[in-house]
């Protein structure tokens, strides 16, 4: 596809799953300047007729005949469904922006990104705390940490179980995680339990790296209190990232001649800046001029390939425990 050619006329987008998340990449695209809104996809054509009314789009009765009039697509199907959607897109040489997780197996994740290759098409997956303001403002001050803790909890809702709390929540912090570039993952410890659905609601994992750095990650879907929160420890400060209040704290230690250490705390507050328009601002980008997305494919499925150890951790878990059990 001739990348220049943008410039000169509005990028056409559609969305396949206008539902909880894709209604929104509909809302942003219909709105951010240069990119026009064709169609929206959805299983229920009573949902994409309304949100296709609201926004001056056309419904499309199935992906194929949308895939026809557009240069780029948001793919905002239940998890379950990214790969067999995402893969009919690249096929068709659409640029594609694939909520999280990129897919559900490392398999799938990484044919989808060997097409996006193969068709040179821009692949970005919807890892949106990546965009969020506070993470940019606290980006500068992470070096390299030595332990990271986060806390990922929210109330039970029907939508998401189609995969366990790992792929559905967890996945967001595997991702930050990654990104902070702690090297290999050389042992992963685990554990987690099913509670509301026919998977795990409730999972742990302690990912150990090569280079010495600990992640600890708790991720709950059965919570009664909300929690986003990522704390870095690092040699010389500590980091707290809130991610619902976007507010950040960085501890220093603050010494001065003839006085006993003390910790110094300063506090910073991110902008109130929507995420996802961020996210499809960099996803445009990236479309129009050809670069790397901020979170690429391959990124993407490094997130779901430790997703993956985390899960094979539990597993181990949960027979350990079994025998623990059946021994007494």
């Amino acid at each position: 596809m001739n990348h220049a050619g943008f410039n000169m006329t509005p990028i056409r987008a559609g969305v396949i799953g206008v539902g909880h998340l894709g209604q929104h990449h509909a809302r942003l695209y219909a709105s951010l300047p240069g990119t026009q809104l064709i169609g929206v996809v959805d299983l229920s054509h009573e949902r994409a007729q309304v949100v296709a009314k609201k926004h001056g789009a056309r419904v499309f009765l199935t992906a194929d005949e949308l895939l026809q009039h557009v240069d780029v697509v948001s793919v905002a199907v239940p998890t379950s469904d990214h790969y067999a959607v995402a893969k009919a897109c690249l096929e068709a040489g659409k640029h594609i922006l694939v909520e999280k997780p990129i897919a559900v197996t490392s398999g799938e994740a990484q044919e989808l990104v060997r097409l996006a290759k193969q068709r040179g098409s821009c692949l970005q997956v919807g890892h949106s705390e990546r965009f969020n303001p506070v993470m940019a403002m606290m980006r500068p001050y992470i070096g390299q940490p030595v332990f990271i803790e986060c806390h990922r909890l929210s109330s039970f809702s029907e939508r998401g179980t189609d995969v366990d709390v790992v792929l559905d929540l967890m996945i967001h912090d595997i991702d930050l995680v990654l990104s902070l570039k702690p090297g290999p993952v050389e042992e992963v410890r685990a554990a987690g339990v099913a509670v509301l659905s026919s998977s795990i609601d409730i999972a742990n994992a302690r990912i150990q790296f090569q280079s010495g750095c600990v992640a600890n990650l708790t991720s709950s879907r059965v919570s009664t209190n909300k929690m986003r929160r990522l704390r870095l420890f690092q040699r010389d400060n500590y980091l707290s990232i809130d991610f619902q209040t976007r507010q950040g704290v960085i501890c220093r230690r603050s010494a001065k001649a003839g006085e006993r250490p003390t910790v110094e705390a300063k506090q910073l507050q991110g902008g109130d800046e929507e995420p996802l328009k961020l996210q499809l601002e960099s996803f445009l980008h990236a479309v129009s001029t050809g670069t790397r997305p901020v979170v690429s494919g391959e990124e993407g499925a490094a997130a779901v390939e430790v997703a993956h150890q985390v899960l094979q951790a539990v597993a181990a878990f949960a027979a350990r425990h079994e025998q623990g059990g059946s021994g007494g």
